[in-house]
């Protein structure tokens, strides 16, 4: 069976304020094979997500030219729990809706700094007019519509809390944080805030080239038929999924524990790729009904691997 994919390309992206290199910020692995087609990774560490964005177009640009495939994953919610755009009386699909709501309103300036507070204090606004769904911020960021702690229970209760696909990890004890969750570790809200409106820029670069996975594909195993056309597929990854050992290099120095995530999570993606596995991976759980199915191609998404 041949492969779908050339090369495999995970992002551990950030939500940080400040440049910054080293453990917990933003790491991209790759791996590729050689002339031989033997498969090997390299890494790379950028202190800001402009240099990311741009580190990931020229990977992306390079590879196009050798008319190579890629799977692109990143590791930040591409959706929001059903129902969200609805209550932001957002117009059209709900995933486009969101897209062109975050990328009109997130501001993320090339030195890092960000107003992902200030949004999420404006969705929780104009979804409840109360603190909430969001939650979590720094002291300094708190206000009248986010708090610092979590709402009190009860509070949003209409409103989900997970995705259907963190729903399916939590069934298989995997930890997902949840998107409304803003600050403290592990919280994955304010990436995807700033996320979103990167990955649309990214698919506008990249034109009719690329597609993501479900949104632009379905929710179905794709085959070499499917990926021809394309030089990418973009999809939303866990690289915690993927056991990582700490490799030292020549001169005696160890990984990073992020470095080290996202190259495993590259090589992880390849090997099922050379087992004719990965394409299943593209395909919903069995069991998955029409309505799961319409929900997650339409706004929430899926993690790829779960």
């Amino acid at each position: 069976m041949a492969r779908l994919f050339d090369a495999y390309i995970i992002a551990n992206w950030t939500a940080a304020e400040g440049k910054k290199l080293g453990e917990q910020t933003l790491w991209i692995g790759v791996a590729k094979r050689d002339v031989r087609f033997r498969l090997y990774a390299e890494t790379h560490n950028v202190a800001t997500r402009a240099e990311g964005e741009k580190l990931i177009a020229d990977l992306l640009a390079e590879h196009r030219k050798r008319g190579d495939r890629v799977l692109v994953g990143f590791d930040f919610d591409f959706g929001f729990p059903a129902g969200t755009a609805a209550r932001l009386k957002l117009d059209g699909r709900p995933w486009d809706a969101m897209g062109k709501f975050l990328a009109a309103n997130i501001v993320d300036k090339a030195d890092n700094s960000n107003n992902r507070y200030q949004v999420a204090a404006k969705m929780n606004r104009l979804m409840t007019d109360e603190p909430w769904p969001f939650w979590g911020a720094p002291a300094s960021q708190a206000q009248r519509w986010l708090t610092t702690t979590k709402p009190p229970e009860g509070a949003g209760a209409d409103i989900p809390e997970f995705r259907a696909t963190e729903l399916a990890a939590r069934k298989d004890k995997l930890p997902p944080k949840s998107v409304w969750q803003m600050h403290g570790a592990g919280a994955i809200g304010g990436l995807t805030l700033v996320g979103v409106p990167m990955l649309r820029h990214l698919l506008d670069t990249l034109g009719a080239s690329a597609a993501v996975w479900p949104f632009g594909t379905g929710w179905r195993e794709l085959t070499e038929a499917d990926i021809e056309p394309l030089s990418a597929v973009v999809v939303e990854v866990w690289p915690a999924l993927y056991e990582a050992k700490r490799g030292v290099n020549a001169e005696g120095v160890k990984e990073y524990k992020t470095q080290a995530q996202v190259r495993a999570a590259a090589e992880a993606f390849a090997r099922m790729d050379d087992a004719g596995d990965l394409q299943k991976a593209f395909a919903p759980p069995a069991g998955a009904d029409e309505a799961l199915i319409a929900q997650v191609e339409s706004e929430e998404g899926w993690i790829l691997g779960v």
